[in-house]
């Protein structure tokens, strides 16, 4: 019996001759990486961030709307819910920023060898996580503030 697979080894030349041609490597024969993982996260990142975007326009539209549909934001976003959905936000916003500073150096022929690139993998993962403790710190601060105010 014929191995299947072979007919994906085979290729055009630009004159129409047919070549082998090798196979892309698949995910069985990479060790997962965490640079994979962080360019996988970016971009998931990107589309989370995108939708926090249209929830927070939505936000405003309910505090430009009235005092009646912003009580109604504020409901859910008062929410542990709602504070997780926020929560995941801000660290979308926070991953997807300081990832795409990483691929701007990149761009620049910097810091592109094996050895830099897992190393600032590291560096990206703990900057994104104290920046993002930074901010949901000062949001939630300044929300149980305003809490103690009223």
């Amino acid at each position: 019996m014929q191995d299947v697979r072979e007919a994906l080894y085979v290729g055009h030349k630009s004159d129409g001759t047919l070549i082998r041609r090798p196979m892309s490597p698949h995910l069985q024969v990479y060790r997962f990486r965490l640079s994979m993982f962080l360019s996988i996260a970016n971009r998931a990142a990107g589309v989370a961030s995108a939708g926090g975007v249209a929830l927070g326009v939505l936000w405003l539209s309910a505090a430009a709307s009235g005092p009646q549909s912003f009580a109604k934001a504020r409901k859910v976003t008062g929410n542990p819910l709602g504070q997780a959905a926020l929560a995941g936000w801000v660290l979308a916003l926070v991953y997807h920023v300081i990832a795409g500073i990483r691929h701007l150096i990149w761009d620049s022929g910097r810091r592109f060898e094996k050895q830099q690139i897992n190393k600032d993998g590291v560096k990206t993962v703990a900057i994104t996580l104290g920046v993002t403790a930074a901010l949901l710190a000062a949001i939630f601060g300044v929300t149980c503030c305003r809490k103690k105010e009223h």
